[in-house]
């Protein structure tokens, strides 16, 4: 196909969510401090991996890869959002645009592989523990965790949005450039690509979760098995975080990337997108950390590790021996 040179089009305009100035500021105040809460929770949690030796472990190494990914997922959407919100010029430029559907979509797909990764540990530590620490060795934690993020880096999807030529309209409703409404701006035949997302969404997203199911009721089987109420505490207790957090963002990216659109407005999807990239980064860490008292005791030395200048870490180092 010949396309008009002077048409083509180099930047993008997005449409956000159009608002009065008084809830601009308002959201922009809201966003920046949820921001700088989930990167400062991130850092922290991994800063407190990094130096207590009680949580140098797998679950503990997957949860590290859990809270970098969710920086690297709301990094590339949030601060361009909040800098749109405020400025008259909301345009992005196709190459910038093209480039941040595809880290979505990359960090989105490691994602689902590392929550079915986090999954598999549990599943071992639950039901065969007495072969856990040879089954998750450092050097098997290590390879399944660069899988998830070679699995997510070499996804196809978004790489063919580049190829795609663009003739106008250049208006995006959206407050990012997503996949959806990348694929309508495009004035090629966008059929195979509307089948190829459909398709590489569904496998991805559908058969993860099939996973995460059928493990948790073989999880659960064998917990029913256990005699003691502690033991069954204890096993539940390792399982509830992922299960929560695994729960939010499967039915938020079904919602928004399989769900049929006539069933749902695309208001309500970029909602959900919204709450996904905003908002669910900021209670992961709180999920998991209500959750587990090694990480609330880890957080509690780092605390007082660094108000009164003890040598905490390397007394729980010492002791973990």
């Amino acid at each position: 196909l010949m396309f008009n040179q002077s048409s083509v089009v180099t930047e993008f305009i997005l449409l956000g969510f159009p608002m009065v100035w008084e809830l601009v500021v308002l959201f922009f105040i809201v966003f920046l401090i949820i921001y700088i809460l989930t990167v400062s929770e991130k850092v922290t949690r991994i800063s407190d991996t990094l130096a207590d030796c009680r949580l140098h472990s797998p679950m503990y190494f997957f949860l590290c890869n859990l809270s970098f990914l969710d920086i690297m997922v709301a990094t590339p959407i949030v601060p361009k959002m909040m800098k749109d919100l405020v400025s008259l010029e909301k345009t992005v430029s196709v190459p910038g645009c093209t480039s941040q559907c595809y880290f979505d979509f990359f960090f989105g797909t490691t994602k689902v592989i590392l929550l079915a990764v986090m999954l598999l540990d549990h599943y071992v530590a639950i039901c065969i523990p007495l072969r856990y620490s040879t089954i998750m060795s450092t050097q098997m934690s290590f390879q399944l965790g660069l899988a998830s993020w070679a699995g997510g880096f070499f996804s196809g999807l978004s790489p063919m949005i580049s190829w795609f030529p663009f003739c106008g309209p250049n208006v995006i409703d959206h407050f990012f450039c997503d996949i959806e409404p990348l694929i309508k701006l495009s004035c090629a035949d966008t059929h195979l690509m509307k089948l190829v997302k459909f398709v590489l969404s569904t496998v991805v997203l559908l058969c993860s979760l099939l996973f995460t199911i059928l493990s948790y009721l073989y999880i659960i089987v064998q917990i029913l098995h256990i005699p003691s109420s502690s033991g069954w505490k204890k096993a539940f207790s390792t399982c509830a975080s992922h299960i929560t957090v695994a729960s939010i963002f499967y039915g938020s990216a079904i919602f928004v990337y399989i769900a049929p659109n006539k069933e749902f407005s695309f208001n309500l999807k970029k909602a959900v997108t919204l709450q996904t990239a905003v908002f669910t980064h900021l209670l992961n860490p709180c999920i998991y950390t209500l959750r587990n008292q090694k990480v609330r005791d880890g957080l509690r030395d780092t605390a007082s590790h660094i108000l009164s200048g003890t040598k905490a870490f390397r007394v729980n180092c010492k002791l973990s021996r």
